[in-house]
């Protein structure tokens, strides 16, 4: 069952100025800029380096950061080792000494599908369709808000 989805956005360093993202253009100069755009090594940011920025034209130009998780992108910015981050908006909205600029522009944006099953030969069939249940349910709601995610199973 699909339970959220989460857009891409962009990590700036807390009490910065929050750059524009509002168009294709706005994020081609801002990564243009970028002394270095730090990116998760997981699959959104392999989607950065491997589509996003190869269509733009800029891959060449921009200094690329990858780093194994998306908390050591956000840790890069608030350290001031990175002049922004490009990474999924849920891993940026609680991560200190970040502020969120935004989310891609819809031409540009790669949303993740968030999902859950029932393992085959699991040793608790029942609990895991009642985690299930309750993370499709409006009581999750709310929490899938605040992380930076929109609910997408039906909730009742």
């Amino acid at each position: 069952m699909n339970l959220a989805r989460v857009p891409l956005g962009v990590a700036v360093r807390a009490g910065t100025p929050k750059p524009d993202v509002s168009s294709v253009e706005a994020i081609k100069r801002l990564l243009l800029k970028a002394k270095t755009v730090a990116v998760p090594g997981s699959t959104s940011g392999i989607w950065l380096r491997t589509d996003l920025f190869p269509r733009l034209g800029i891959v060449e130009k921009v200094n690329i950061k990858a780093t194994p998780r998306g908390k050591h992108a956000t840790e890069m910015v608030a350290g001031g080792g990175a002049d922004l981050a490009v990474m999924p908006v849920s891993e940026i909205l609680h991560a200190a000494g970040v502020d969120f600029a935004g989310s891609l522009p819809p031409e540009i944006q790669f949303v993740q599908i968030f999902s859950a099953a029932v393992v085959a030969n699991s040793g608790d069939i029942e609990g895991a369709k009642r985690l299930i249940e309750f993370l499709a349910s409006a009581g999750a709601s709310e929490a899938i808000r605040k992380s930076g995610m929109e609910p997408l199973a039906p909730s009742g």
